[in-house]
């Protein structure tokens, strides 16, 4: 184990030391030996030396206005890098991460070890195996595309490194290149001047798709294939593909005004350009690699007889020029010029599929299956993986705009206020509607802005090719009739198949209310014949653990998702259920595979579709064989799940959760929504307010610009309190629930729950994890800094009640430190907390600056307001997370 940390923090130390030259270098000896200095005192304090850590406090609040930019800078850079070797670390022949082929390898070994599971079982749970990850355009990601490009070479730098036989001048070639990449990296801005349009956070997307998934997918379809031969003897079918991607960006409106119709047909345009440029590169490749002239008559017939010479490059060269042709009429239509569609316009997979697909059986059936199983098959992969569309978007809006637009509609028809109606007339109506076969929207009418666009929405999905949009999402559903509005909505703008459309469960009473609405609808005639027997229901984790706290949350998710697969089973409805998991633990982000076996039974029968925030996709799908590693981690997950799905809970268990849930709940509600002094207690002692300087995403922090805190979007409410090392949305009421429990002579209940129910160890791991990266003293330094006293009493309180949750959790659990059975992330928080502890400091330093100036009515000073955008950069490379 030791071996492992130890490659680990050598590279660390090496990107330390170039990045200390570069400071020299640029800034000169005298800062470097301040950073150096601080450094050093923040090593000493970790390990317990008051004097030192009082000395640290001392040298950072006493910076002068010139030092602080390079101080935040330095830092935060390391802090970046430090994530970078981590990231290599973990596929790297040391690394401790899963090694992708071992991870399947050995869940493929364990099912095979159950006595009552047939190799045909687990056969048939591959072949029904789906996976869908949602990349989100939630603005968590703070580090800039340009750093992280940076961060991918350093990480190909490292890779190179890491042979002990290289020679001496490559090696010194190679330390050249990662000078220049910190050189590089050190003279740009890391943080972005303004804030990016839904448009630049689509490119976003696509160059994750081009400089990693694009190689990750058929790379990690390789390694499944080659574990599956070996130790199944079974052979993966070339048009299996089990995991697709789609993306909120550009298609994510709920609460964002800057995503409107134009934008989504903008990036649906975009989308399908890129996925032609990246196409147009691999058929370039298999025109230079298949020049052989063996074929079947089948493919000489396809090629034409005067191209048997070279049948497969006629072919290919054919894909090429549709290629083009559809890549220039995409361009003008981008540029707003109306071009006539060019004959084999690409707008369908199979248009890519069965000429490349025809070429490889004709490669196979003449002897030649190891050329077709290599470029080709990847390329068959990826059209079954990304296709035309490159990734599909979600469309995503919020229920009351649509019941909006109903009102409006309703009451220009003079058909009444359709917002006033009672929830079965509105049903009814929308019923009566969606059966008529004539049209409901007069032709000459003009609607509010509001309600056009959504109409305009609605028009761009009929319009836009089948297969380029995966689901309607609705947040904040509550009824039957969101549900059905947005039906109508659909079938009024002439979309001609059905569409999947999501509601969103999110609050604690819409959890709860889940199954009944579910129910309510599949009882409907009309809609159990529309929806073909498949159903679709978004289970919210971030706004429920906002709303009611981790615990309560967590326990109204399960439950949702419990009750929902028994209905739809009873009712014969194929039921995916789609997770939004955020990156923290206070939006439902975990380990993967726990986090997965964790679930109710049945869960993922449907597959898996979850949704990948932030800096949360650069960490998991970043550079190629990360993302190997990931989609493999899932795979075992998603496998074990369905074919060793976890025990029912007991009915004593459940008993308890509940009481858990009703007194986790009342306690954090007790602060958050009733305590007079938490709201002023959170905006002082947490940069909240200035974080909305930070250029982050397209979409404002808040869902009404004058609320308070339940009109905060639930990233930035976790964000916050991650900056300021408290974590309280991430524990708040669940450790005092765990100790009335206790109380009540039942620790030992509690105790086998953790042993033998995945649900409620995850639950207690992931308190733990959060524990591991809270802090009292920086919490308290805070407080001193920038709190006013008659408000300290608030923030003590909070701190001890951390402090008894902690020592609860690990008796509960029977560890004696926090991470026992983790200790690979334990460490890499040790690593990190070095270089972030000075950030906190400074940061705490630089808001008690500026409050202060703002106060005197001063002009903000640049110097200040630039570096404490860099510490909450860096505070969150820190973290590992933001929200």
């Amino acid at each position: 184990m030791n071996e492992q940390y130890s490659a680990l923090r050598s590279n660390v130390s090496m990107l330390g030391k170039l990045l200390g030259d570069t400071i020299k270098d640029v800034l000169g000896e005298h800062i470097l030996d301040r950073v150096e200095t601080i450094r050093k005192l923040s090593k000493s304090s970790r390990a317990g030396n008051d004097a030192n850590r009082q000395e640290l406090l001392n040298t950072l609040q006493n910076l002068s206005k010139d030092e602080l930019l390079p101080v935040a800078r330095a830092f935060s850079q390391f802090l970046n890098l430090a994530n970078t070797a981590e990231q290599f670390h973990s596929i790297s022949a040391n690394g401790e991460s899963a090694n992708s082929p071992e991870i399947i390898a050995k869940t493929i070994k364990k099912l095979k070890a159950q006595p009552n599971l047939t190799e045909a079982a687990i056969k048939e749970s591959l072949e029904s195996l789906s996976l869908e990850l949602v990349l989100t355009a939630h603005p968590t990601e703070i580090t800039r595309r340009t750093l992280i490009h940076k961060m991918v070479e350093v990480n190909n730098c490292l890779k190179q490194l890491d042979h002990s036989d290289i020679p001496e001048y490559e090696r010194n070639q190679i330390m050249r290149r990662l000078r220049q990449l910190i050189a590089q990296s050190w003279h740009t801005d890391e943080i972005r001047k303004h804030r990016p349009s839904p448009v630049d956070e689509a490119k976003w997307g696509f160059a994750v798709v081009e400089n990693s998934l694009w190689d990750g997918v058929p790379g990690y379809l390789r390694e499944l294939n080659e574990q599956l031969e070996e130790h199944l003897n079974y052979k993966l079918p070339v048009d299996f593909v089990p995991v697709r991607f789609t993306s909120w960006m550009g298609g994510d409106r709920d609460g964002n005004p800057n995503v409107t119709a134009d934008i989504t047909r903008h990036v649906l345009l975009l989308s399908r350009w890129k996925a032609t440029d990246l196409f147009l590169k691999d058929i370039q490749v298999l025109i230079s690699e298949l020049s052989m002239a063996d074929a079947t008559p089948e493919l000489l017939k396809l090629a034409g007889d005067e191209h048997s010479e070279e049948p497969y490059r006629h072919i290919l060269k054919g894909l090429r020029s549709q290629l083009m042709a559809t890549q220039t009429w995409l361009e003008a239509r981008l540029k707003g010029q109306k071009l006539p569609r060019p004959q084999g316009l690409l707008t369908q997979n199979e248009q890519l599929w069965d000429p490349l697909y025809a070429c490889y059986q004709s490669l196979h059936a003449c002897g030649m299956g190891i050329i077709a199983n290599g470029e080709l098959l990847d390329t068959l992969r990826r059209i079954k993986c990304f296709g035309v569309p490159l990734v599909r978007i979600d469309i995503r809006q919020e229920s009351t705009r649509h019941s909006d637009a109903m009102g409006e509609i309703t009451r220009y028809l003079g058909l009444g206020d359709y917002e006033s109606w009672s929830e079965a007339d509105k049903q009814a109506f929308l019923i009566r509607e969606l059966n008529s076969k004539r049209p409901l929207l007069p032709r000459q009418w003009q609607p509010s802005d509001d309600t056009r666009e959504v109409l305009e929405t609605c028009k761009v999905i009929a319009e836009a090719p089948r297969g380029s949009i995966a689901a309607y999402v609705i947040s904040m559903a509550k009824t039957p009739s969101d549900v059905l509005a947005v039906h109508l909505l659909l079938k009024e703008a002439g979309i001609e198949f059905a569409l999947p459309v999501a509601p969103l469960f999110e609050t604690l009473d819409d959890l709860n209310n889940a199954n009944d609405v579910m129910t309510q609808l599949l009882n409907i005639d009309w809609y159990r014949g529309f929806i073909q027997g498949k159903q679709m229901v978004m289970i919210g984790y971030s706004d429920s653990a906002k709303d009611a706290g981790v615990m309560a949350a967590s326990w109204a998710q399960y439950q949702a998702q419990d009750a929902l697969i028994k209905t739809c089973e009873k009712a014969g409805i194929a039921l995916t259920l789609f997770h939004g998991r955020g990156g923290s633990i206070g939006r439902g982000g975990a380990p993967a595979h726990a986090a997965l076996l964790s679930q109710p039974p049945g869960s993922l029968k449907g597959g898996l579709r979850v949704t990948e925030q932030g800096e949360m996709i650069r960490f998991k799908y970043g550079v190629p064989e990360v993302t190997i590693s990931s989609l493999s981690l899932y795979t075992g997950a998603i496998l074990e799940a369905n074919l060793l799905p976890p025990p029912e809970p007991k009915a004593s268990w459940r008993n308890i959760m509940d009481e858990l849930s009703v007194l986790s709940c009342n306690m954090y509600r007790g602060y958050v929504r009733e305590n007079k002094d938490f709201v002023p207690y959170f905006r002082s002692a947490t940069p909240e307010l200035e974080l909305g300087k930070l250029p982050l995403g397209s979409r404002p922090a808040k869902r009404r610009p004058n609320g308070g805190v339940e009109s905060l979007r639930a990233i930035p409410w976790i964000f916050a309190w991650t900056q300021n090392r408290l974590m309280l949305p991430a524990w708040l009421g669940a450790g005092a629930a765990l100790q009335k429990i206790v109380d009540d002579g039942k620790q030992d209940q509690l105790e086998s729950m953790c042993r033998d129910w995945p649900f409620f160890s995850t639950r207690l791991g992931m308190l733990e994890m959060v524990f591991a990266k809270t802090d009292l003293w920086l919490a308290e330094y805070y407080d001193q800094r920038l709190v006013k006293p008659e408000l300290w009493p608030l923030g003590q309180e909070l701190r001890k009640q951390l402090e008894a949750d902690i020592k609860l959790v690990l008796a509960i659990a029977n560890d004696s430190h926090l991470m026992a059975d983790l200790p690979w992330i334990a460490e890499s928080i040790t690593l990190r907390n070095i270089y972030t502890d000075p950030l906190n400091v400074l940061q705490a330093e630089l808001l008690h600056r500026s409050r202060q100036a703002e106060a005197e009515g001063s002009e903000p000073d640049p110097r200040i307001e630039q570096a404490l955008m860099v510490t909450i950069a860096g505070v969150a490379a820190g973290m590992r997370n933001t929200g």
